[in-house]
């Protein structure tokens, strides 16, 4: 498929918000990827164009494809956001930039509860989340101003559970409150529960009504 787009289209679907799938274009350019069945348009309005599945695909195979030469230099800089889960074994990067991103994906996010929630409400998780349930909750939380785990030194890690559209999230045992406050206020059901050996950890699950 990629060979039967042009540079420009490429660089359209490369450039998509990496949580909502949203795109920017030329009108003839997102009616190109349209027909392609690449992109849709939402039916609500500003009526923005947004990636389908197949258009999600397509974008992880650019970016993932060998960059060439002259693209290296910029390959830190056009990194893709990922929601910090708290149990990275990379150094994790912090500052100014990584403030700006954070705020980006969230802002991002809530405008897609806007425009796929059925009624639009942007106080509670949509569609995207549930089927991405760990990145959502680390995303709520980094940008709720918690601090993902780092090796010693605390701060929240999330986990995927058996139990369905649920995570498990662990920290610092004087910290869950304050995890489990954040997400709360960005639309989860969060209990908490005792683990034999670990202590007390948090269940979210995102809420529905």
């Amino acid at each position: 498929m990629t060979g039967r787009l042009t540079a420009p289209l490429r660089r359209v679907l490369a450039g998509a918000e990496d949580v909502t799938g949203r795109i920017g274009g030329t009108e003839a350019q997102l009616e190109t990827l349209v027909r392609h069945g690449l992109a849709f348009r939402h039916a609500r309005p500003p009526r923005a164009y947004f990636l389908t599945p197949a258009g999600h695909r397509l974008r992880q195979e650019l970016l993932t494809a060998a960059p060439p030469p002259t693209a290296r230099a910029a390959e830190t800089a056009d990194a893709v956001f990922a929601a910090r889960t708290g149990t990275e074994t990379e150094p994790l990067r912090d500052g100014p930039a990584r403030t700006r991103e954070v705020h980006s994906a969230w802002q991002g996010l809530v405008e897609l509860r806007r425009m796929t929630n059925p009624d639009g409400a942007t106080d509670r998780p949509c569609a995207w989340e549930r089927g991405h349930l760990v990145q959502a909750a680390a995303l709520a939380l980094e940008a709720g101003g918690c601090r993902p785990g780092v090796s010693g030194a605390g701060g929240y890690a999330v986990a995927d559970t058996q139990q369905p559209e649920a995570v498990e999230i662990g920290g610092g045992q004087d910290e869950l409150s304050s995890y489990a406050d954040v997400l709360t206020k960005a639309g989860w059901q969060v209990g908490e529960h005792r683990t034999r050996g670990r202590g007390r950890v948090l269940l979210a699950s995102p809420r529905r009504v």
